[in-house]
């Protein structure tokens, strides 16, 4: 059997931001997360407004992460954008942190609290990013980490991830370290759980341009396994474009074609009735009409 040789990095990872944008062939690349995938249609439409008055590119662009790109923007000779841009896109309110914009990458079911699973994940989606945010140490997370949070109904339990969690009931969850399952917590705890989790991992990194990107990089385990929950689901498939079930007609999986988000898309989910978009791993977007 052969054993795979430990990831070795020579310098910290380049993920792109807003104040930290890729120099891409066509102009300036620049990511925005969205935890959770939760965008207002106002925010979007805001954001291709910044996409159509700055850029060669009039398009957003989805990830498989859930999180917003925009291409072929201005960059200066610093290598920056220009501060217009960089003030027009924080206007969005996609900005909310510039010290942590790197590290705000928490991919969640995107249909937990409007169809099915198993809790709730929204208050721990937003509890987790105010403890990000809260915390000036972990503006040193690398761009590359993950949490991950399945609601229970198993539609991200295949997805790898630094740190995350899987509801086994509405106020339970089993909490994930890497590639290992740990603690079964209260999930009105979860939150609190993994911020203090990922403290530990920037404290066992340490620095430098050899320093771990990913929690199964540390020379260490973070923590000490556990078996997985008899609870846990199995996986589900991808969820299929078009009218999601058991929603009555007032959720939408929109398809973004190899990622992007043209003007008529934009038009579609900003229009009319509805009310909330959730960008999901699948290059999508649902929409959710009032």
């Amino acid at each position: 059997m052969s054993i795979t040789e430990p990831t070795r990095r020579t310098r910290g990872d380049l993920c792109p931001g807003v104040l930290r944008p890729w120099p891409a062939a066509d102009g300036a690349l620049v990511r925005l997360r969205v935890p959770g995938g939760r965008v207002s249609p106002a925010a979007l439409a805001a954001l291709h407004g910044v996409a159509v008055r700055f850029g060669d590119d009039d398009n957003v662009h989805v990830t498989t992460r859930a999180n917003l790109q925009l291409r072929a923007l201005p960059i200066g000779p610093d290598g920056q954008l220009p501060g217009e841009v960089v003030a027009a896109i924080a206007e969005t309110g996609l900005l909310p942190e510039p010290g942590h914009e790197l590290v705000r990458n928490i991919l969640v079911s995107p249909l937990t609290g409007l169809v099915g699973g198993r809790a709730d994940l929204r208050p721990v989606t937003d509890r987790l990013d105010a403890g990000l945010l809260a915390d000036p140490a972990l503006g040193g997370l690398p761009g590359r980490f993950l949490f991950v949070l399945d609601d229970g109904r198993g539609d991200l339990l295949e997805r790898s991830c630094d740190l995350g969690l899987v509801a086994l009931d509405a106020g339970t969850a089993q909490l994930r370290v890497g590639a290992q399952w740990s603690d079964v917590v209260p999930l009105a705890e979860a939150a609190d759980r993994l911020v203090e989790l990922a403290r530990e991992f920037v404290r066992a990194r340490g620095t430098g341009p050899d320093a771990p990107w990913h929690v199964r990089e540390l020379p260490v385990p973070l923590i000490a396994a556990r078996p997985a929950d008899h609870r846990l689901a199995s996986p589900a498939p991808v969820l299929p474009y078009g009218p999601v079930a058991s929603s009555a007609g007032l959720i939408d999986h929109v398809e973004a074609h190899s990622g992007v988000v043209d003007r008529a898309l934009i038009d579609r989910l900003t229009g009319g009735d509805v009310a909330e978009l959730i960008v999901t791993p699948w290059r999508g977007v649902l929409a959710v009409h009032a």
